[in-house]
């Protein structure tokens, strides 16, 4: 019998990133989008990962990359269908994210009806923090978000705020897309998201839990 994998290191092994748009209101306005019924769905690839401690690539076709902090929420064993009172029993614990955006790609892509894979699919879209367990988080509807860049403090948000609840969301995604051990449902972000630069320092953390550290750096390809 194989070895278990590490939840520990999930950003090694696990398969999906499924990601959660327009969750917090104030974000939807920023973007100028309407607060919708259901949750807005795209993926990421596993290559989006970047675990703390490595630089964050900037794609050479975009000229505003922008940060935008969001609270992971890490599956622990398989979920197909489940129902909302059952959601919680298959997380395993959280991580904090970054959903790395090619603004300008994302606007382009929009005005054409086309998908927004170049925009947020990109190699390196995805810095993760380390794993927190499922223990240490009781209510993730009460945890404060925050990120600076090179120290000036950008988003900073309350999770109490998501439109769509944890349970909700695992519920909605299981019915659609079949959930396994070490994939990860990044569940929005509060306003403040911005532009980042070749060199700019994200500092990131749930207050009082967990905190992350990325440089940004311009790939030589």
């Amino acid at each position: 019998m194989a070895a278990p994998r590490p939840l520990a290191r999930f950003w090694e092994w696990g398969k999906n990133i499924v990601c959660v748009g327009r969750n917090y209101a104030e974000h939807a306005q920023e973007m100028g989008s309407a607060v919708l019924r259901e949750p807005v769905l795209f993926l990421k690839p596993s290559t989006a990962y970047v675990p703390e401690g490595a630089p964050i690539p900037m794609p050479a076709y975009t000229r505003d990359l922008q940060h935008e902090l969001e609270l992971g929420v890490l599956v622990g064993r398989r979920a197909r269908a489940v129902p909302q009172a059952a959601a919680m029993d298959h997380v395993a614990g959280y991580a904090l994210c970054l959903d790395m955006t090619a603004r300008d790609v994302q606007k382009e892509c929009k005005r054409q009806g086309l998908p927004w894979t170049l925009a947020k699919g990109f190699t390196g879209s995805c810095p993760v923090s380390a794993f927190v367990p499922k223990e240490r988080i009781p209510d993730p509807h009460s945890l404060k978000l925050w990120l600076t860049v090179n120290g000036e403090l950008r988003q900073e948000g309350d999770t109490a705020s998501m439109i769509f609840s944890i349970p909700y969301i695992i519920s909605y995604v299981s019915k659609i897309i079949t959930l396994e051990e070490g994939d990860i449902i990044l569940t929005g972000s509060p306003k403040g998201v911005g532009t980042v630069k070749e060199n700019d320092e994200i500092q990131a953390g749930i207050h009082g839990i967990v905190s992350m550290r990325f440089k940004v750096e311009r790939p030589e390809y």
